[in-house]
């Protein structure tokens, strides 16, 4: 069972399962519907069998080892607070989307939830009250569990693995797959500004004030798809996944150092010239340069401008361009095909082993 889990928790099984796991629940919604997933009955079951296996899973010396390392208790605490807020949040739109279906309106619009009160005493004792109730949990958390502080800066050595801190593993992790520049800068910065701007490209003026999900289903949905599977997943993959030399390993696995992973990485460029034409690279030279890379830039090319035509025909997509406009549109489109370059590239990576598409490290250039 634990080889098992080891094998299925490796980024391209694991990762297949939760997109399609996301698509049957937010997208397709008829097998599996959200109704489901929000109810008390499945928060108040998954709660249990959580527990169960994170349990039987805590019986594995290697996986306590990662989970009791106190710089991954946080992590660990944190990630329980977003599973337990994704879920109240949709069990709360699911309520009021079926009193609003019922003609009662959103719970938030009732007469006993429109009392007003005053900030001082009732919101200054709350936030009071919170204060204590924090530093008395950092205080015992600091006494029961040691920091993890270490020698001075050694310039002449380095840990491994080098992690960077919790919030930037996401992008460490999004550097196996892309040049620093993309995974550390234009991803991180389009992806936020992307979900930052959602509410902005949606017009739909309804789930202002209240809780819903279908009111603004699609709105909702790009946003968790988002936030969960692109980011959320990829620091779950960078904290308790990634060994020494960056290397994966499974939840029971034992990290061993001198673990060591072939990386048969190949650009397009190698594969059209070498593998398939038998020729070798075109070079020196700028026109050379983009000779060589001809075949990289036309699928990019096609990506940004072919993609985009063909989505109108999608049924979903052409609604979308109806209800938001020609400008609305296209933005939406250029930053839904710039968030699904990521899994695109991890899956190319996994599958094909290709590193990348455009390789142009004379312009600082690598797609």
């Amino acid at each position: 069972m634990k080889n098992l889990v080891n094998l299925l928790s490796d980024p391209k099984f694991s990762f297949s399962a939760i997109i399609i796991f996301f698509i049957l629940v937010f997208v397709h919604g008829k097998v599996f519907k959200v109704e489901h997933i929000a109810s008390k009955k499945f928060g108040k079951w998954a709660l249990i069998v959580i527990l169960c296996v994170f349990g039987w899973m805590c019986t594995d010396a290697n996986f306590l080892k990662i989970i009791i390392f106190p710089d991954n208790i946080p992590i660990t605490i944190l990630l329980s607070l977003i599973a337990w807020t994704t879920w109240y949040s949709l069990h709360k739109g699911i309520e009021n989307d079926k009193r609003i279906a019922q003609g009662l309106g959103p719970i938030e619009g009732t007469t006993e939830n429109r009392e007003k009160v005053w900030a001082w005493p009732n919101l200054v004792y709350t936030e009071l009250f919170a204060i204590i109730a924090g530093t008395v949990f950092l205080l015992v958390w600091a006494i029961f569990f040691k920091s993890p502080l270490e020698e001075p800066a050694n310039p002449t050595w380095a840990p491994n693995p080098a992690k960077a801190p919790w919030y930037f593993l996401g992008l460490q992790e999004m550097l196996v797959y892309f040049d620093p520049w993309i995974a550390g800068v234009f991803l991180p910065v389009l992806i936020i500004v992307g979900l930052l701007a959602i509410p902005y490209i949606d017009k739909n003026p309804l789930g202002n004030g209240y809780y819903t999900f279908h009111q603004r289903k699609w709105a909702i949905t790009f946003f968790l798809f988002g936030w969960l599977v692109l980011w959320i997943y990829l620091i779950i993959i960078g904290t308790f996944l990634r060994g020494p030399n960056w290397t994966f390993y499974g939840p029971f696995e034992f990290w061993d150092t001198h673990k060591v992973v072939a990386a048969n990485n190949i650009n397009i460029s190698e594969l059209f010239w070498i593998k398939l034409l038998g020729k070798p690279l075109p070079g020196p030279g700028t026109l050379m340069i983009f000779l060589r890379e001809i075949v990289g830039l036309i699928i990019v090319a096609l990506y940004f401008i072919g993609a985009p035509k063909l989505m109108e025909k999608i049924s979903v997509f052409k609604d979308f361009k109806d209800k938001m406009g020609a400008m609305r549109y296209y933005l939406f489109v250029f930053l839904f095909l710039v968030t699904a370059s990521l899994p695109l590239k991890m899956y190319l990576r996994w599958f094909f082993n290709l590193k990348y598409i455009v390789f142009m490290p004379e312009f600082e250039l690598n797609i």
